[in-house]
């Protein structure tokens, strides 16, 4: 899979429901789905799980990355991924939490981590058998949620 993809991919999947704790956080509003296909092809819910769970076991074992993941409940962020990603792909999930950028604001994300967690993505999606082709419909819709999870210098 291409790098640069999986890059803007992971950007939007770090941490997602991390803290977010200001008084009145913006909303996540999900894009419209690319394509009707995309929730079966990845296996519904079950199989967007399946992805969700082996990417986070990963990163929180991942020596680059795994600083990220102390103190939150994994089993929590996976539900609330899981969903956002149900959602995003035509899914009938409905994703609750914050906004991208509020998720991820206080988390000091660096290239190095979100290398990290592009390759444990991959990864996953690869364990459990999804083709290249799916991977990079999926992708496509997460790209544009990378500028909101790791901040511009400045």
């Amino acid at each position: 899979m291409p790098t640069r993809f999986l890059h803007l991919a992971l950007a939007s999947l770090m941490l997602l429901a991390a803290s977010a704790t200001s008084a009145e956080p913006d909303r996540y509003v999900p894009a419209r789905p690319a394509d009707a296909g995309l929730y079966q092809a990845l296996g519904e819910r079950a199989g967007i799980d399946a992805v969700v769970a082996g990417m986070l076991k990963r990163s929180a074992a991942n020596p680059r990355i795994a600083d990220k993941f102390k103190g939150i409940k994994l089993k929590g962020l996976q539900g609330q991924i899981t969903d956002q990603l149900c959602e995003l792909t035509g899914g009938p999930c409905h994703y609750e939490g914050n906004s991208m950028k509020d998720a991820h604001e206080d988390l000091a994300l660096t290239m190095a981590h979100f290398n990290a967690l592009v390759e444990d993505l991959q990864q996953a999606l690869d364990e459990q058998g999804v083709p290249f082709r799916t991977q990079n419909r999926l992708l496509a819709l997460l790209a544009p949620m990378y500028r909101d999870v790791l901040k511009s210098p400045r």
